[in-house]
């Protein structure tokens, strides 16, 4: 993203949030789904979803403008992207983890920024994932969402890495298992062990039983920060974690993998991440920005200083790369023997 030069660039920004929930709304209502059978009016829509007519037309507009939607002879369809990632039951559909989690979640939690800017966090509000997480209906919501939308960057993940010879993960804030259960089905030698929040592990032994795994990953139930993990480990896999907690803690984290890492073992670190120079990009920068609302002394990290961080507790071969594309980097090191 360039400098902003217009007025209308500005805009874009500020009025954003409309767009935003726009794109809610219409996962809740199934609208991506409904128009994947076939284009419909405005009228047919409201019968199919039970919008009212008017309602329906003004979401479908707005959709249109967004580029979501085409409408040819007052008939609204799919764009291509909505088609793929946003219909129910498509191969890539995406769509609860935008509903659930970034709409009624993290939007939520987004008015805690100005406060947790100014470090004047009001009594009640949530101040971790520890706190937010210890509501299991809270809990549920956010795991059963970031389950979904995290199969795209294990996938990802599983075709870069080469963890053929690799006997033993530990995943470390695994969540409900995503990451694991991609790289286990991957890599037929694989075993996983999970650290994560009792009510998040609870789900994630589900996931785990449904993808017919419970022989190879099991769950360590704790706070990362706090827990003690095994040891003994050729992978040490740590996604969305720096982002998620206090800033103070990372070198820890960094050390407490190499010390459980044998010989020639690798750390993976998958996050967003910014570049060096702190120019962007910019949905890596917000996504940070985003966890300071209910972390407020989360750090944002860049990639040069992480590099220089996993060299300093003693990871060789360590190189920062792009993972999801202008969001998440992939930190990568080996310990030496």
């Amino acid at each position: 993203m360039g400098l902003a030069t217009q007025a209308d660039e500005i805009s874009d920004i500020a009025f954003g949030f409309m767009g935003s929930k726009a794109l809610f709304v219409a996962l809740d209502h199934k609208v991506f789904t409904h128009l994947a059978e076939a284009p419909l009016t405005a009228d047919e829509l409201a019968a199919k979803s039970g919008l009212h007519r008017d309602r329906a037309e003004t979401l479908l507009t707005s959709l249109a403008g967004l580029g979501l939607l085409s409408v040819e002879n007052g008939r609204y369809s799919n764009s291509p992207a909505a088609e793929a990632f946003l219909v129910q039951g498509a191969k890539y559909d995406f769509g609860d983890y935008l509903r659930l989690q970034v709409g009624r979640q993290m939007y939520a939690l987004m008015d805690q920024l100005g406060p947790a800017i100014s470090g004047e966090m009001p009594e009640g509000s949530t101040g971790s994932y520890e706190e937010w997480f210890s509501d299991p209906a809270e809990a549920r919501l956010y795991s059963e969402s970031q389950h979904a939308g995290s199969f795209g960057p294990a996938r990802q993940l599983a075709k870069r890495i080469d963890l053929s010879g690799a006997k033993k993960l530990l995943d470390v804030g695994g969540g409900t298992g995503a990451f694991a259960i991609t790289l286990c089905k991957a890599f037929p030698n694989l075993e996983a062990t999970i650290v994560e929040f009792p009510n998040v592990a609870s789900l994630g032994r589900e996931f785990v039983e449904k993808a017919g795994l419970s022989d190879r990953i099991t769950y360590v139930d704790g706070n990362a920060l706090e827990t003690d993990w095994p040891g003994g480990q050729d992978v040490v896999l740590m996604s969305y974690l720096f982002s998620g907690v206090p800033g103070e803690t990372h070198d820890g984290l960094i050390k407490g993998a190499y010390e459980r890492l044998v010989p020639g073992g690798q750390l993976l670190i998958h996050d967003f991440i910014v570049h060096g120079d702190r120019s962007g990009p910019a949905l890596a920068a917000l996504w940070q920005l985003q966890h300071t609302a209910f972390t407020p002394q989360a750090r944002s990290v860049d990639a040069a200083s992480l590099a220089s961080e996993m060299e300093a507790a003693g990871f060789s071969g360590v190189s920062v790369d792009e993972m999801i594309p202008q969001m998440t980097m992939l930190a990568q090191g080996k310990r030496e023997g």
